[in-house]
């Protein structure tokens, strides 16, 4: 195969780029940086999201099998930088972004257009990145506005 032409046809796949929630089995929330997700299903309305093997937030999912998506509106890079690495909650803050939890007790960010909260249903568990399928059961929306997409960022992740 050639590797070139493979890494410039999977980075032509557009993606949005989201914050992702998790907790621990104690409650501890993390949130990280994702941008691999897609609906797969309006009835039962189901997502799939694919998360680095092996992460500290992979290993809660894993564990709690709970998520939830922040979707973010354009322009938001500050914070999208902001959980690229690990971040640690301050009283109601993670990485200096204010949240409130609801039905998973995963971080929803007041900052956020929208939330929507997800019990994982399946996984698939190859390659470095393992996919969780997840049963949308909870969402609300903060504002309308343009959801940030990794293509306005100049960022690549993927390929």
């Amino acid at each position: 195969m050639d590797v070139k032409a493979k890494k410039t046809a999977l980075r032509g796949i557009s993606y949005g780029l989201y914050i992702i929630g998790t907790k621990d089995e104690e409650g501890n929330v993390n949130g990280f940086t994702g941008n691999w997700l897609t609906q797969t299903s309006f009835e039962p309305p189901l997502v799939a999201l694919a998360v680095k093997a092996g992460t500290r937030s992979e290993e809660q999912i894993k564990k709690t099998e709970m998520f939830s998506v922040n979707i973010l509106q354009s322009g938001k890079k500050d914070m999208v930088t902001a959980f690229f690495k690990s971040v640690e909650p301050e009283g109601n803050t993670l990485a200096g972004y204010e949240f409130y939890t609801e039905k998973t007790g995963c971080p929803i960010f007041k900052d956020a257009l929208s939330f929507f909260e997800c019990q994982v249903v399946d996984k698939v568990e190859k390659g470095d990145h393992f996919i969780y399928v997840g049963e949308v059961t909870n969402a609300g929306v903060h504002r309308e506005g343009n959801p940030m997409t990794l293509k306005e960022t100049g960022f690549y992740y993927g390929g």
